[in-house]
C-alpha cells in the first residue's frame, strides 16, 4: 500500500480482522526506534462507517495486516448490563466492496502507520 492508493479497502471480513489482531498479539519482534509506529493516518470514510453503527462506543484494535504493517481495526461497542462488559457490534458489507460477501460482518480498517506514511 502506498499513499497514492490511500485508503484502499476499508471494509475487511471479521475473520480477517481477527487474524490481524492475533498477529499483533503474537508479535514478539523488537522494533527499531527509527521505524517505531507513533501515529496512524485514518481515512474519514473509516470513521464515518464505524460511527454510522450508532453505538455508544467504538473499539480500536491493533493488528498487523497482510502487508506486515501495523494497523487499527475499528468496530462498534455496546454496553451489556447483563455481563457488565462492552460487546462488539459489526458492520455489514455494502455492495461497493467486491472483496467482502454481501451481508457479511465486517470491521473497518484503512489506517496507515506513520512512519512510513
Amino acid at each position: 500500500m502506498n499513499e497514492e492508493t490511500f485508503p484502499g479497502p476499508i471494509q475487511i471480513p471479521l475473520a480477517q480482522g481477527q487474524e490481524w489482531e492475533k498477529r499483533y498479539v503474537d508479535d514478539n519482534s523488537v522494533e527499531d526506534s527509527k521505524k517505531k509506529v507513533t501515529a496512524f493516518l485514518i481515512p474519514r470514510e473509516t470513521l464515518e462507517k464505524v460511527l454510522a453503527l450508532k453505538t455508544e462506543a467504538v473499539w480500536a484494535h491493533l493488528g498487523i495486516n497482510d502487508d506486515k504493517e501495523r494497523t487499527l481495526i475499528f468496530n462498534g461497542a455496546e454496553y451489556d448490563p447483563a455481563t457488565g462488559k462492552y460487546k462488539n457490534v459489526y458492520g455489514k458489507s455494502d455492495q461497493q466492496n467486491k472483496s467482502v460477501a454481501s451481508e457479511q460482518d465486517v470491521v473497518y480498517d484503512g489506517a496507515r502507520p506513520s512512519p512510513p506514511f
